[in-house]
């Protein structure tokens, strides 16, 4: 069995996923990796196959989306020629992490295809939703990577097919400490915003890793590093808490390590508006935006000891056999044990 997966390469979570699961995909089957809006190629444990323009987004500096600029720099000829010219019909099934070129390539061509990734949980009707719908918001998640099947991950278990987040073997092996600081990633902040805010908090060392740090620098009591995979487990391995964006895959990671969490959704960003509200239901401490009048909660989450309990089981292997063994046959026999039921 030929598989193609397709990582969306805009933000950390779909790349940190796919660290574990090409690994065990690769067990079963005859994989390939596309990947698409990827700016900078990581260090991974395998090969991409697939460098694709994609259909990306810019993060702004002052807490949101820089739509203008995303518009900008999208090339949409582009993304429908690359749409043609990949050779889906080589495949036999398309796994896909919320990528558009592989799933409308998929689409057109009658490829089976599945959803493996957190867009399909927070789509599902028994997931959270923030007070206020955002239709436009809803539509972009549901048609910028459609995909025949979908299997999710979140927070909770919602319904039968949303299993919980994929935590990293390098997180599942981190030794857990406390050594006294906060660590921070607030992509969609200027470094320098966020030293203006976070400065006023003289007592707290703070930890920030930020998209426009080019090397690690200190101003007043808050540390700048570029982002950097290891350094980032690190931080928050041995931090006391984290400050960070209602993304989803290191929210996942901090209330799997038992820190203190506080998050602060992007503006205009629907699924981190449905990630902040299914917090929330946790008792997860969020923030609207790093305006002065919300600046007491930062106080309020520094003072408290409150830690969120979570179950997150290893089940990557089960969830990808289960999709395997739909469409085709493994191509290792393992344990029955690990099958997941139907």
């Amino acid at each position: 069995m030929k598989i193609l997966y397709a990582i969306q390469g805009t933000g950390n979570g779909h790349i940190s996923r796919s660290r574990d699961i090409v690994p065990l995909l690769k067990q079963m089957a005859d994989v390939d990796v596309l990947v698409s809006s990827l700016k900078n190629t990581p260090t991974l444990p395998f090969d991409i196959d697939y460098h694709c323009k994609g259909l990306g987004y810019t993060f702004g500096k002052k807490g949101g989306i820089d739509f203008w600029d995303s518009w900008k720099k999208a090339e949409f000829r582009k993304a429908q020629k690359e749409i043609r010219d990949l050779p889906i019909e080589k495949y036999d099934l398309l796994i896909n992490d919320f990528e558009p070129i592989s799933a409308w390539a998929a689409k057109i061509k009658k490829i089976p295809s599945v959803s493996l990734s957190h867009q399909a949980a927070v789509l599902h009707k028994k997931a959270p939703r923030p007070k206020h719908p955002d239709i436009p918001g809803r539509a972009v998640l549901k048609y910028y990577a459609p995909t025949d099947e979908q299997y999710g991950f979140h927070f909770e278990r919602y319904a039968k097919n949303i299993f919980s987040p994929v935590i990293r073997e390098q997180i599942r092996k981190q030794e857990v400490q406390e050594l006294g600081h906060y660590t921070v990633y607030l992509p969609a902040y200027s470094s320098q915003k966020l030293i203006r805010k976070l400065s006023r908090f003289s007592e707290v060392k703070w930890e920030v890793f930020s998209k426009d740090a080019t090397e690690a620098y200190r101003e007043q009591n808050v540390h700048i590093f570029p982002v950097s995979n290891q350094a980032f487990i690190n931080s928050m391995a041995s931090s006391e808490g984290v400050l960070c964006g209602a993304g989803f895959e290191t929210p996942a990671e901090a209330l799997f390590l038992r820190k203190k969490l506080m998050v602060v959704p992007m503006k205009v960003q629907y699924e981190q508006q449905c990630n902040a509200a299914a917090l929330a239901q946790m008792g997860v401490p969020v923030m609207r935006n790093l305006k002065e009048k919300h600046l007491y909660r930062i106080r309020e989450w520094i003072n408290s000891m409150q830690r969120i309990e979570v179950d997150y089981p290893d089940e990557t292997e089960k969830i990808l056999r289960r999709i395997v063994e739909k469409y085709g046959q493994i191509k290792e026999s393992k344990d029955p044990s690990l099958e997941l039921s139907r």
